[in-house]
Formats: C-alpha cells, sequence, structure tokens
C-alpha cells in the first residue's frame, strides 16, 4: 500500500536527492549528515534548487511518513533559526526576517529517522507523534547546518539570498494584494482614454482594446457607439514575466485596463462585475502587435483566468489585403483567400482598373473600412482565444521575454516566420 512505500532507495539519500532535481538548475551540492542522540538515528539530505516548489520526504524507520510530525517539525524549526542567524550573523541578511515559507522555497529534502517504539497518529497513521523526537532532531539539524554554512560561505550566500528574495516576493505580493484591496486603487471613475459606449445591457456590450492612439482614433470614429467601447493603450506595456504583481501594478496601462473591465485581479477577482460581455483585442498584423496580444494574453491568462476559460476574450482579424474592382471591394484575410479572391475576381496584381492594398497597420484603413471589415458583427473576423491559446501565449512569452537567452535564441531561430505573424 501507499504509506508502506519502503525507504529503499538505491545509492541512498544523495541519489533520491539528485532524483528530486533532476529537472531543476541546483544552487549548491548536496548537504547530507547523520547523527544519533538518545537512541535516535537521524539522517538528513538538504540540497536548493532555483524553483519555487518546497518538496520535502520524510521516514520513520524506513517507512514514508505522508503527515509527516514531530520530525518533520523539528527539521523545519532548525532550518528557520539557522538560516536567520547565520544570516544575520554573516551580515548577509540586513534587515529581512526570513519565515518558514521563505526558507522553504526551493527547497528538496529528506529526513529519515529510526527509533525504537515509534507511535503514529493521524488519520492515515503516519504522523509521527513521540515528541522526544522534535528536539532531537532539531538540535543535530541546528548542529550540522550551521557547520555546513560556516563552511561553505557561498553556498551559504546563495541559499540566504533564495530566501531572502522569497520573503521579498512575499512582501510584495502581500503589498500588492492590499493595493487592489484599497477601494481607490482601481479608480471609481473609468479612465479618460476609455470612449465607453451606451448600453446598459452587459450581454451585449464589447470593448475593442486597441493599441496605440491612431488606430485607437479611427476605431472611435468606426465604432457603434451604442454598444462598443474602444479602449487605446500604448505598445510596450509592462512586462509581465519578469514583474512581480505589485511592479504591473503600478504600470498606468494596466490599471487602466482592469478599471474598465471592472472585474478585479488576480484573488480579488469576479466575473458577475464584468461591465463588457466581449473584450476584443486589436492590433497590427506585425511583430509589434503580435508582441502586445501575446502580452495581453499573458496578463489574462495569470491574472484573469476566468474571462478566458468562459469565453469572453477575442483578437480582431483585421484583413492583409483590399482588392477592389470597379464597384466590386473584396477583403482577404490571409494570403490564401488573397489568392482565391484575385481568382475569384479573375484579375492579377497589376492589372489596369484594378485597385490592390496590403495593410500594414490598422491606422491605414478609414473608418468605414475598419467598421466593414473589423468591427461590424455581421460582417467581421473575431476569434475566440480559448484557454490553451492563453497557456500558449504564456509559454510564448516566457520564451521571448524570458531570463533564459539560450532558448529565446533557439526559438527564434525556429520560429522565425510564425514569430512574425503570431496567429494565436
Amino acid at each position: 500500500g501507499g504509506e508502506e512505500k519502503a525507504f529503499k532507495y538505491e545509492g541512498g539519500i544523495v541519489s533520491f536527492l539528485e532524483y528530486i532535481n533532476r529537472d531543476k538548475r541546483v544552487l549548491h551540492r548536496p548537504i547530507i549528515f547523520e547523527d544519533e542522540k538518545d537512541d535516535v538515528k537521524v539522517e538528513i539530505g538538504v540540497q536548493y534548487n532555483d524553483s519555487y516548489a518546497e518538496n520535502i520526504f520524510s521516514f520513520v524507520n524506513n517507512v514514508k511518513t505522508i503527515e509527516g510530525g514531530k520530525h518533520l517539525s523539528g527539521f523545519k524549526a532548525a532550518l528557520t533559526k539557522v538560516l536567520n542567524e547565520y544570516g544575520r550573523a554573516s551580515n548577509v541578511l540586513k534587515k529581512v526576517g526570513l519565515d518558514g515559507d521563505d526558507v522553504r522555497e526551493g527547497l528538496a529534502a529528506i529526513i529519515s529517522v529510526k527509533l525504537k517504539d515509534p507511535q503514529f497518529e493521524g488519520q492515515t497513521k503516519t504522523k509521527l507523534g513521540n515528541s522526544e523526537v522534535k528536539g532531537i532532531v532539531e538540535s543535530i539539524v541546528r548542529e550540522h547546518l550551521w557547520e555546513f554554512l560556516d563552511e561553505n560561505p557561498n553556498d551559504a550566500k546563495e541559499i540566504i539570498r533564495k530566501a531572502v528574495e522569497a520573503a521579498r516576493a512575499r512582501e510584495a505580493a502581500r503589498h500588492a494584494r492590499e493595493i487592489v484591496r484599497k477601494k481607490d486603487f482601481f479608480a471609481d471613475s473609468l479612465p479618460g482614454k476609455l470612449a465607453d459606449c451606451s448600453e446598459k445591457d452587459v450581454a451585449k456590450k464589447e470593448i475593442y482594446i486597441v493599441e496605440g492612439d491612431s488606430a485607437g482614433g479611427s476605431a472611435k470614429q468606426a465604432r457603434d457607439k451604442n454598444f462598443q467601447a474602444i479602449l487605446p493603450i500604448r505598445g510596450k506595456i509592462l512586462n509581465v514575466e519578469k514583474a512581480r504583481l505589485d511592479k504591473i501594478l503600478k504600470s498606468n496601462e494596466i490599471r487602466t485596463l482592469v478599471t474598465a473591465l471592472g472585474v478585479g485581479i488576480g484573488e480579488e477577482f469576479d466575473l458577475q462585475k464584468a461591465r463588457y460581455n466581449r473584450i476584443i483585442i486589436m492590433s497590427d498584423a506585425d511583430v509589434d502587435g503580435a508582441h502586445i496580444r501575446t502580452l495581453l494574453l499573458t496578463f489574462f491568462f495569470r491574472y484573469m483566468q476566468e474571462l478566458v476559460s468562459t469565453n469572453h476574450v477575442y483578437i480582431a482579424l483585421p484583413p492583409l489585403y483590399m482588392v477592389k474592382k470597379g464597384k466590386e471591394t473584396r477583403y482577404a484575410f490571409s494570403d490564401d483567400e488573397y489568392a482565391k479572391v484575385l481568382e475569384d475576381l479573375n484579375v492579377k496584381e497589376g492589372d489596369v482598373g484594378v485597385k490592390i492594398q496590403r495593410y500594414k497597420g490598422l491606422g491605414e484603413m478609414n473608418p468605414e473600412q475598419l467598421w466593414e471589415t473589423t468591427m461590424n458583427p455581421l460582417t467581421r473576423g473575431i476569434k475566440r482565444v480559448t484557454l490553451a491559446d492563453a497557456a500558449e501565449a504564456d509559454w510564448i512569452f516566457t520564451v521571448l521575454m524570458g531570463e533564459e537567452v539560450e532558448p529565446r535564441r533557439k526559438f527564434i531561430q525556429e520560429h522565425a516566420k510564425e514569430v512574425l505573424n503570431l496567429d494565436v
């Protein structure tokens, strides 16, 4: 059965640690120590990686203790104390105090104790209850971990730096949540740039998020004021990947967007407060347009995921070509479609009396054309964004804008063509 999972890992604790950290970037070599006190044998392995998860496995007499117990709480208490004390003594920690969650971020650890008369409690009877074990494990970890840090100052610095980063992030997230909870953070008044619509019934309302003021201008002229709102936003909003929530919330573009949509963000998200039924991202069909689209989708995916999963987010598909022959005007939304339109009209490029326009951006269309091709519900092309699309945008975003330069270079080489016309 599950709880009888014996701890017989070939090569012992070291290879078990290597296994837990197999896909991660580790910060130092494994810290391994064993000791015995009052007939309790304690064996411990610790190795940090640069992820954010904690992975701790605890055993008593080779049986996995799923619910932990006194040996685990002894380990955790010692870890928090030692890292705080060592950090202060070595001046690596300035003012920040580390709590348990901070010191366990990115931690892989194995705690194995052996004793004669284990008492088990808890629902699955896999929680060690012998109270004396807590103190024993705590003092052994204290002594050996301190010794390791003392003898390996560079590793010690890495470990504490990681915990400090976690503490800062925790502070920043708390701060961000507080900012969001302050009722006046997302202004009660709607942003000045928003051209709202008059319709009262949310089910009928839609908002176009348009990149750039010039395109925003023609979209404002083109729209149906009754049910279509326009929110122009500036190109490079902010890199959501590298910035933590509190930074993102300081960006005017994002605050404007969040206020306009009305649903709140992160933990405060509430779909009932939506001000529009459809949110339509309208950007140019070039690299910058793809960039802004990817960025917005990543933002929705991370902080307003329910908007996407409940089918409220769309992408406008502006045409790439206009072909005019006599009185007939046809639009094409892809190169294939363009070829077909030429065939249908029985014309080719350069024919007399045939006007062909290749649109490089939304700004090149006059309001009538924009309405006809991209905004009129009867004739426009729009694509609903699925959760898979948004997750993919998130992935592309992480690769294209993340810290890791190598995967980015590879990705751009392999997908140079697609990246240019990111059909999310």
